[in-house]
């Protein structure tokens, strides 16, 4: 793919170095690209070398610290804190899940970082990346196993 840029929307906390649970900051840091999801409803999977999995109405992300499914998917009904995974806005169509304090999940220090899509106006995000559709699209397509996303600061 060679050096690229893509406007993107990140973290009403800016880019920080020692991500929290809650802070809305974008975490410092090489992270793997682990799976894909996508909302079929909502169009059709981009071309992607990474494993793909629909996403379903009662998928959800368990954002609770203290939860032995911290940082984990869940199926709703969930007990613990959680984000539902399937939204009414688009924010969610394609779900990039990377690989932020997954192995091993350390508790409090930050869950549900991914790659999705931006809004409209590229408003800041809880701490995700967001790209607009086509830009992902393009990203996915050129990427992945053993692929990372960097996030460094300026």
């Amino acid at each position: 793919m060679g050096v690229q840029r893509f406007r993107c929307a990140l973290g009403r906390g800016g880019i920080i170095a020692d991500k929290r649970e809650g802070d809305g900051g974008t975490p410092v840091g090489a992270f793997p690209l682990r799976r894909l999801l996508v909302r079929a409803d909502r169009g059709a999977a981009p071309r992607t070398k990474l494993p793909v999995t629909v996403i379903e109405e009662d998928d959800g992300w368990c954002d609770a610290p203290g939860d032995i499914a911290y940082n984990r998917a869940v199926a709703l009904p969930y007990a613990a804190s959680h984000e539902r995974l399937w939204r009414q806005d688009h924010l969610y169509d394609l779900v990039l899940v990377i690989g932020h304090n997954d192995d091993p999940v350390v508790k409090g220090m930050g869950s549900a970082v991914f790659v999705h899509l931006a809004h409209e106006d590229y408003r800041p995000t809880e701490g995700c990346i967001a790209f607009a559709r086509a830009d992902l699209e393009k990203i996915l397509g050129a990427m992945g196993p053993g692929d990372c996303v960097v996030v460094e600061r300026p």
